[in-house]
């Protein structure tokens, strides 16, 4: 099975410690013959992602490990942009410079207030159905490749509030996906869910199998793992859940352009 990482971060972000080279260095031990790097990044000043992002640096370390891993592993250049449908003209000018070959859109903030401070509302529905409105937001307007963790909102939410219950949001989530069809923007199985209390992937199982009946095609997989050790964290798990939902291929990307690979 040709194994592939496409979510992770390093140092480049604001929140994690990894060392690019250790990343690789792990991924080969882990079996893993494609990663995608995909570093947080925002232009509002108000994110907390904002301001870290060194573009000359994270090119240089690229660089550095295809040149010591070439033939090992095959490493992309990608990006995660939070809340993209905003600021859509300055995002889009940055990634068209740095010349990127995936790019990841997520949801992390509402109305610059970060997610779990949404809690706050005290209202389950309230809280999951204003996220799946700014997700929509996003896959309306973003320049983006795939929508990251889908239904982020229940990490933050579920200890509190419990999962949200996928056939009250079917209609809303069912909306996201096809906009996503209709702009060609794929989704991800993000395993990182799978690693802690939360129990499983984002999106759910459901989630995948609505976006599949519904024509979806594009589909990666990524541990979103901050750390060396957790690269390509379960990964088999995610290809067996891409299969279950009727899925025979997942993707990868070069230079913004999708390629299926058989599972």
């Amino acid at each position: 099975m040709y194994l592939v990482d496409y979510h992770h971060h390093t140092n480049n972000s604001f929140d994690s410690q990894a060392v690019m080279k250790e990343v690789c260095e792990q991924a080969v031990k882990n079996g893993v013959n494609e990663i995608c790097f995909t570093e947080h990044f925002s232009l509002n000043p108000l994110a907390p992602t904002y301001g870290h992002m060194d573009f000359d640096r994270y090119e240089r370390e690229l660089g550095e490990c295809r040149d010591q891993f070439q033939g090992q592993l095959v490493i992309k250049k990608g990006i995660e942009i939070c809340e993209p449908h905003y600021l859509k003209e300055q995002y889009q000018k940055t990634m068209k410079q740095e010349n990127f070959d995936f790019i990841l859109g997520s949801v992390h903030n509402i109305n610059n207030i970060k997610l779990r401070k949404h809690l706050e509302l005290n209202d389950k529905e309230a809280i999951y159905r204003a996220y799946f409105k700014e997700m929509y937001k996003l896959v309306s307007d973003a320049d983006i490749d795939v929508l990251a963790h889908l239904d982020l909102m229940k990490r933050y939410a579920f200890e509190q509030y419990g999962i949200y219950d996928f056939y009250q949001f079917k209609d809303i989530l069912a909306d996201i996906l096809k906009k996503a069809i209709e702009r060609n923007i794929g989704i991800e199985i993000n395993t990182s869910g799978m690693r802690g209390k939360l129990g499983e992937a984002l999106p759910a199982l459901e989630v995948v199998g609505l976006y599949r009946d519904l024509g979806g095609e594009i589909l990666t997989i990524g541990s979103d793992s901050h750390f060396a050790e957790t690269v390509g964290a379960h990964m088999k798990e995610a290809v067996e859940m891409a299969k279950q939902c009727g899925f025979t291929e997942i993707y990868t990307f070069d230079q913004r352009k999708p390629k299926g690979i058989r599972i």
